[in-house]
């Protein structure tokens, strides 16, 4: 990290960005400053918009008149102890470096893809913003990939460049002359590879200066694959409406965020969530992105460092807030609020998390294609278990098969209206996939392929994906509705409901539960029926597991989503139809 380090050196802001301290409480719990970025009505639809000269370079130019504090627009760290802290004015300068290094050593033009596969180190965001200054479309992918997977998104997308550490390097160079369409491949290492360019070095000689793009707002802007749980990834193309998205009102009393506030997103980088939480939500607002390399998820290191730095919110999947709860720990100092989003979470947890820290786990929804779609604004009442309502300029309704908006309280597929006009943020299409983009339009909805219930006050509330609900006996049982019952008996630290085969009544519900560790010596059997009848009590009796299976784990996907189509499989002895 030295080298970034000595990058400091270009600008005179070392000393500003050192000083920094966190605010003081009485400014941190204002409203705010006079200064903010540009906005825009929920649902304005600019010609034109950048991130990176609407949004980072306008908080640069804040920088310059004293229109801003010293606190820095990043700040990363690790476990051995190095330190990253970058002040917009330096960020503008190097994603203008960046972007010179793609345009004029790498001669990519607007709308060529580069495929992204970095760990959580400084390079991503200057990849990311330097993509966005030039309009070369950018391509987010977690580090867990094989070989497989990244020839699958090369050839796929048609990349031109990608960027990605050592440790992948190996596994591109095993598939690259399987895809012809890649010119060029950046290495981010303090080592040298043949065949790879030095991105750190290219950086360091590249030129300052570079005049952004004026990107339509409909231009596309960076496409992600989707999680793929069942079958491929789908490439979900988005347009600069994406970022522009956040600066729209609606979205902005999400988190509230301000300038003094230091946001701390453990997301992937590989994923949207890491967009909207390191990108787009806290730079809008002007605040501090905090990251830590966290190569691997230690709950340890992450209550140490919510109690070592000045962090005053904290954005995350449910299981790492589960993963947090485990630990002995007090109120965390300089917290304030907290976010959560990628799977439900469950009435206990909620209460642990209010005990144990005096705040409330915030609930999100949203996908690879939509962004965030709805959540719990800060200081809006939180309805345990509920997404909370939807964000304009999304109109989100619970529909029919056909797209008929059904009455409160039913259930039905989670749609979001995308005609007459498609709402800013919404995705573009499937990249090279017709089919897939017509079969989730649902009369004049986008069909998330969610199903959920909305209540007579517009809370959301998610049962499950359309393939995960179980038809027992004509009953249809969401599993989520099982495993909150479930998650509520000492015995069970996690559980997974599908539907399983049977000869009578077609398909019955099964559970596999990782069992707390003071039950693991219990006889199975008696334990099996306890679970059955705890489940028969606190929901309807149908819903019960007729089948329960004790497991180590649980297969998830790298942003901690339970994989319950592999679960299925298991249990059905073949793939499952999408």
């Amino acid at each position: 990290m030295q080298w970034l380090m000595r990058l400091r050196v270009l600008w005179g802001t070392h000393k500003s960005c050192h000083a920094f301290q966190p605010a003081p409480w009485h400014l941190r719990s204002q409203s705010v400053t006079a200064t903010g970025a540009p906005r825009w009505n929920d649902h304005d639809t600019p010609e034109k918009f950048n991130f990176a000269s609407d949004i980072v370079d306008y908080w640069t130019q804040m920088e310059k008149e004293g229109k801003r504090g010293p606190n820095p627009a990043l700040w990363w760290v690790n476990s051995q102890g190095d330190e990253v802290k970058w002040s917009f004015r330096e960020l503008t300068d190097f994603t203008c470096r960046a972007a010179n290094v793609f345009t004029q050593t790498c001669g990519l033009q607007q709308g060529d893809r580069l495929a992204l596969i970095l760990p959580r180190v400084p390079e991503w965001w200057l990849v990311t913003m330097g993509c966005i200054r030039t309009g070369i479309v950018f391509m987010p992918g977690t580090t867990q990939m094989k070989a497989k997977d990244i020839l699958y998104r090369l050839k796929e997308s048609n990349a031109k460049s990608i960027v990605t550490t050592d440790a992948l390097a190996p596994e591109v160079d095993s598939v690259a002359s399987q895809c012809p369409a890649l010119k060029t491949k950046l290495l981010v290492s303090d080592h040298s590879r043949e065949g790879w360019l030095d991105f750190r070095s290219l950086i360091k000689s590249a030129s300052p200066d570079h005049t952004c793009i004026k990107s339509k707002t409909t231009d596309p802007m960076v496409i992600f694959f989707t999680s793929g749980t069942t079958g491929f990834p789908k490439m979900a193309k988005h347009s600069h409406g994406l970022a522009l998205r956040h600066s729209f009102p609606s979205c902005r009393k999400l988190l509230k965020l301000k300038p003094a506030d230091v946001l701390w997103c453990l997301s992937d980088p590989g994923w949207l969530l890491a967009g909207i939480g390191t990108l787009f939500e806290p730079w809008t607002a002007g605040s501090t992105v905090f990251i830590h390399h966290l190569p691997q998820f230690d709950p340890k290191v992450i209550v140490e460092t919510l109690f070592k730095y000045p962090i005053t919110q904290c954005f995350a999947a449910p299981s790492v807030f589960r993963m947090i709860l485990q630990q002995n720990f007090s109120r965390f100092p300089t917290l304030e609020h907290c976010s959560t989003a990628g799977e439900a979470v469950l009435p206990e947890e909620q209460e642990k998390w209010r005990e144990r820290t005096g705040l409330l786990l915030h609930q999100l929804y949203g996908q690879s294609e939509t962004g965030i779609t709805c959540g719990t604004a800060r200081g809006a009442q939180v309805k345990t278990g509920s997404m909370g309502k939807a964000i304009p300029p999304f109109d989100v309704q619970i529909i029919d098969d056909k797209g008929n908006i059904l009455p409160p309280n039913t259930e039905g597929n989670l749609g979001i209206r995308m005609k007459p006009t498609k709402p800013i943020g919404l995705f573009m299409l499937y990249e090279n996939d017709p089919v897939k983009t017509a079969k989730v339009e649902c009369g004049d909805f986008y069909n998330t392929g969610d199903k959920a219930t909305i209540d007579e006050e517009g809370y959301i509330w998610f049962l499950g994906r359309d393939d995960d609900i179980i038809n027992a006996s004509g009953y249809r049982i969401g599993p989520t509705e099982v495993e909150n019952a479930l998650a509520e008996h000492p015995a069970v630290a996690e559980s997974a409901v599908v539907s399983s085969p049977d000869p009578i009544r077609g398909q019955v519900v099964k559970a596999f539960v990782v069992l707390t560790p003071q039950f693991l010596s219990h006889d199975p059997d008696q334990l099996i029926k306890e679970l059955q009848e705890h489940v028969k009590s606190v929901t309807a009796p149908y819903k019960y597991p007729r089948k329960v299976e004790f497991v180590p784990e649980l297969p998830k996907t790298v942003t901690g989503k339970i994989k319950r189509s592999e679960l299925r499989e298991k249990e059905f002895g073949q793939k499952q139809p999408q």
